[in-house]
């Protein structure tokens, strides 16, 4: 398989287990905000379509995939770019370091564009640390996944 269609596979599969934690976690009350339901939400909003509970589950899973997808394979074209081999590319500290760059980002950029306001405060004063908590589940599993499939 293509490193980038590895770094894609994982990161979508990463992101997929990522966003139904989330939303597991949201059904038990433990996590106030919902991944799934916030991407499926502002996709709705976006574009003005009507939609129901399952269509906004539905879309945000969709969407989470692919961006989460995107996001795994951007990591493999960044170190491609960096001329790093595989052995590298499969550093935890590497994979660590880029996914406290998406949680940044999560954070400061993506959260605020969706409405969930800056550090997510919409969604509750933790908001925060349910992200740090998302990221790093996102970061074992895109590790485990590329760990398999690159080496």
């Amino acid at each position: 398989m293509h490193p980038l269609a590895i770094g894609f596979v994982s990161g979508a599969v990463s992101g997929v287990v990522m966003g139904l934690f989330s939303h597991f976690l949201f059904l038990l009350k433990i996590f106030k905000s919902n991944l799934i339901i916030v991407d499926g939400s502002f996709f709705f909003r976006t574009t003005k379509l009507k939609s129901s509970g399952q269509s906004i589950f539905v879309a945000g899973l969709l969407i989470h995939l692919v961006t989460s997808g995107v996001f795994g394979a951007i990591y493999i074209l960044a170190t491609s770019f960096l001329g790093l081999n595989a052995k590298t590319v499969g550093s935890f500290l590497l994979i660590s370091l880029y996914i406290a760059l998406l949680y940044l980002s999560m954070l400061f950029i993506a959260l605020p564009v969706v409405g969930e306001g800056f550090l997510g405060r919409k969604s509750g004063p933790y908001a925060w640390f349910e992200q740090l908590i998302l990221h790093v589940v996102f970061a074992l599993l895109y590790y485990g996944c590329l760990r398999i499939f690159l080496l």
